[in-house]
């Protein structure tokens, strides 16, 4: 295993970078596509939230592999190398599933503990699935990282160490109040249909929020969140879909805005919420502001009547949030899994060497068999099943403790060894070995496909 991850977030970069550095669905796919196209990758996927930027894979040279994904990184990002550099941060082998680990069970969320990371590493994996650039490892990794996560939230109380973005962020406007009481009798607007946006919908409506109106730019998906918010045995909440130009209207009605899209650019200008509280009286109109790059313009939150919190808000707030006793928990189980991911790693390294040597044995016993054969015709057909059943107990027996053994060494770090020793003692073909790796992968990824 030669595991890389290069990237940056919330911890290496102000939030400034993030925003120049965010890139959109096509944009990540053609960076998947390039780093395979370029050496040394074999094999790619990117995990790419409102707060980081990671690109995993699979290299044979380890500062090769950090100078192409970085220039990579930099080229799509639009952010220059020289720029970007300085918050970049590279783990390799262990230390990238360990990083990848603990980003899977929210010790390395802006929020500790929020569970929202567990779906986008799903839709990372999924993305390399799809596009055919994540192999047997980052399958293996990603869908580990999946249960590592899942076991840190069912096995320790990691949940009350933290909240989602969007709970946090709600929890930041309503300064102090009970986000069910901040809520209460409000009208809420939410632009975005994507799983963050689908996610504060929900939120407020369990809030108590008398309505809430959707506006997203393909209106399909914002009917869809729609249905799903006002569907039987549901919130209860009243709801309806609106198209991005009815934005500006909507917003003059609004008490709350949740924003959270995929724009390059800006969704709500300076102008347009201004013109939007001209003539307000009462509280504030609450503004949330989860994009990255930003949907609102950051200068809004010198307009009198507005209350803005954004990604770099939420930043500063939650380096003073308490950290829950069950995180040295959390930590532990991400030890043991990794040390468990590594071991199963090692060992599964060694297994077509194994195979190609037990082929390599049947092979031999075939051939003496038939040499056998031909020095004593006369032998029957039960005669001659006897004596190939005994001569591949004989084969079998020499060959099970060596093969064993060579297993279990192979697991301990520094293992890998004992799989080239075998090939050169046993004089196997390397191209034997290399095909049975080839059909593990092609297996791997049927097996793996669309598991997600």
């Amino acid at each position: 295993m030669s595991l890389l991850v290069v990237g940056l977030s919330h911890r290496s970069a102000p939030v400034s970078v993030l925003e120049r550095a965010a890139l959109a669905p096509d944009t990540q796919s053609k960076l998947l596509q390039d780093a395979l196209a370029a050496e040394p990758a074999v094999e790619a996927t990117i995990l790419a939230t409102c707060n980081r930027i990671e690109l995993y894979a699979d290299v044979d040279k380890f500062h090769a592999g950090v100078a192409e994904l970085s220039t990579l990184l930099a080229q799509h990002s639009g952010v220059g190398l020289e720029e970007l550099t300085p918050y970049l941060y590279v783990h390799y082998e262990d230390r990238a599933v360990h990083h990848l680990f603990s980003v899977a069970c929210g010790l390395d969320s802006m929020v500790v503990g929020e569970g929202q990371i567990l779906g986008q590493i799903k839709d990372a994996l999924a993305r390399g699935q799809e596009l055919h650039t994540a192999g047997r490892l980052l399958n293996d990794l990603f869908q580990q990282a999946l249960r590592v996560g899942k076991r840190a939230h069912s096995e320790t109380g990691i949940d009350r160490a933290g909240q989602s973005l969007v709970t946090f962020g709600l929890e930041q406007l309503a300064a102090g109040t009970p986000v069910d009481t901040w809520a209460k009798g409000k009208r809420a607007l939410v632009i975005g249909a994507g799983s963050m946006s689908s996610l504060a919908a929900a939120t407020l409506a369990r809030a108590g929020v008398d309505e809430i109106v959707v506006a997203n730019r393909t209106p399909e998906r914002a009917e869809r969140l729609v249905q799903i918010l006002t569907e039987p045995g549901g919130t209860g909440v009243a709801a309806r879909a609106v198209a991005m130009a009815a934005v500006g209207d909507e917003l003059t009605r609004a008490d709350v805005v949740v924003s959270c899209t995929g724009a390059t650019g800006l969704v709500l200008t300076g102008a347009a919420v201004e013109s939007a509280v001209a003539g307000r009286t009462g509280a504030p109109l609450a503004l949330l502001d989860l994009a990255m790059p930003r949907d609102i313009d950051a200068a809004v939150h010198r307009l009198v009547g507005v209350r803005l919190v954004d990604i770099e808000s939420l930043a500063e707030a939650s380096a003073d949030a308490p950290m829950a006793a069950d995180v040295d928990q959390v930590r532990g189980i991400v030890s043991d899994e990794v040390a468990a991911f590594g071991a199963a790693q090692r060992a599964a390294h060694i297994t077509p060497t194994v195979v190609a040597l037990r082929t390599m044995a049947a092979d031999v016993v075939a051939g003496e068999m038939a040499r056998l054969e031909g020095r004593l015709p006369g032998l029957d057909e039960k005669q001659r099943a006897e004596i190939t059943q005994t001569v591949r107990r004989v084969v079998d027996k020499l060959l099970h403790a060596p093969t064993v053994r060579v297993k279990q060494l192979a697991s301990e770090p520094g293992g890998a060894g004992y799989a080239d020793a075998l090939r050169t003692l046993f004089d196997l073909d390397p191209e034997a070995v290399a095909s049975v790796s080839r059909a593990d992968v092609n297996d791997a990824d049927l097996k793996n496909r669309g598991r997600v």
